[in-house]
This record gives C-alpha cells, structure tokens and sequence, in this order.
C-alpha cells in the first residue's frame, strides 16, 4: 500500500514540476496548442521584487552619500606668503617652482627657529600680511614644539592668536615632519584649524639631514609635491598647482628672521 502513495506523490511531485517549467515561459505550447501562463511564477518572484529594489535603492542612497562634495579650485593667480621656520629653506625652492608654472607670485619668511608662542605674542605675522597682502598663506610650523610639555595647554592660546592674525584669508598649515612622536603638537593644531586647512605631514617619509631633522632638499622637494597632490581633494581652498617644468625656482622675496634670544 506504501509503494503505491510513493508512486502517487512522486507522480504528483513531476506534474507540479512541468506546470512551473511551462509557466515561466512567455508563451508556452504543448503538442502545437499554446497554453495560457499560470501566473505560478510571477506568484513566486513578486514578494522577492519589493525587498530587492529596497535594497538596491539602498545602495543607491549610500553612494549618494558616501560621494565626496567637490571643492571648487581657484584658478585665479595667487600672491603667496610662505612663512615659518628653517623647514621653509626645503620647502621654498619647490613651492617656487609651483608659483612659477601656474602664476603666482611667492613671498617667503623665514623665523629661525620659530615657535607658535613667538608668533602668538609678537605682531610679527600681522606685520607681514600687511606688507605682503597675500591672498594664500602657507604656515611651516611646529618642528621646534615636537617635545614641549603639557603643550596643549600651554601653546593653545598661541595658535588661537596666529589665527585670529590670518583671518579670513585662504591658508594651509603645514604640519612639522616628525622625526620622533611629538607631545601633542599636531593634534593642537588640528584641533583648533578647520578641516581642509591642515597638511599633517606626520607619519610620511623624509631623507633627513645630518642634523636628523630637517629632511634633504630633495626630500623636501617631495614633501612639497604630495601638499600640491592633497590640495584639490582634501584643501579647503585649492589653488593652481599644476606639476612644474623644473625641479625649483626662487621666490620673489625672501625675508630671514634671526632667533630670539
């Protein structure tokens, strides 16, 4: 008696096979007679169709977001103040070279061995963006603060002061190429500059000096070319950075400041 509902099932389970086969063709035909569809198929797929399309719209909704906001480049000509201490005497050849290949004009000032806390309390920076009335300043500064204690708080309100004296004029702070871990410089400085206007150069490789600290001219050289690479994409204020035709040039003017004493 068992064989025989086995028999049955099994001939049941077949006849269900072939009606879902034939309904999932458009315009199925047995023997030259066109059948009509069941509509078995589309009974099937129709719950799964609302919860792929939430997914894929899903999806979508996530590339939307995830898509950077472009950042318009500044195409005009830039009159540039670069100003910081001994790390500009790598930088400035290079930067040059950028000024030249795309227009600007470069203005640098060195303050050996220069701090945030002698800018913040001099009107040194003031003094020069009168002179200068740059419409981009680059700032090279931090490598003498690499070991300060308690830094945060001792230097936070000088790095307030340096830019309050920038103000509303398009700038890039140039984070100190760390030979050594730093005791909070580069995080005090980010934490007080916007995003898109601080170049952490922390972590990146330098051929160094013999001093073991400031990085080859060739070093810095790269050093410059990955800033200019970051700018349209990262910089709050990208300006014209093409690639130059030759590897350095020369500032219009350079300023040298002798240490405090």
């Amino acid at each position: 008696m068992k064989k025989n509902y086995i028999g049955l099932w099994s001939l049941l389970a077949v006849a269900l096979a072939v009606i879902i086969v034939i309904s999932c063709l458009d315009h199925p035909s047995v023997f030259g007679v066109e059948l009509r569809s069941s509509g078995i198929a589309d009974k099937l797929t129709a719950a799964r169709e609302p919860e792929i399309a939430a997914e894929e719209a899903a999806a979508a909704d996530s590339a939307v977001e995830a898509k950077p906001e472009k950042i318009e480049l500044d195409t005009a000509a830039q009159n540039i103040l670069i100003i910081g201490d001994s790390m500009l005497e790598g930088l400035n050849p290079r930067l040059a070279a950028y000024a030249k290949k795309n227009g600007h004009t470069l203005h640098s000032v060195i303050w050996y061995s220069s701090t945030t806390k002698y800018f913040g309390e001099s009107d040194t920076l003031r003094v020069f963006i009168k002179k200068y009335n740059p419409s981009f300043i680059f700032l090279s500064l931090g490598g003498n603060e690499l070991f300060v204690r308690d830094i945060i708080e001792q230097r936070d309100k000088f790095v307030k002061k340096i830019l309050a004296d920038i103000g509303d004029i398009p700038y890039l702070w140039i984070g100190p190429p760390n030979w050594k871990k730093d005791t909070g410089i580069n995080e005090l400085v980010q934490k007080n500059v916007p995003k898109g206007n601080f170049f952490l150069s922390d972590g990146m490789h330098f051929d160094r000096q013999k001093d073991g600290a400031h990085p080859t001219h060739a070093s810095a050289a790269l050093w410059m070319d990955s800033i200019a690479r970051w700018m349209p994409l990262h910089g709050s204020h990208p300006i014209r950075m093409e690639f130059p035709d030759e590897p350095k040039g020369r500032p219009a003017e350079v300023v040298v400041l002798q240490p405090l004493k």
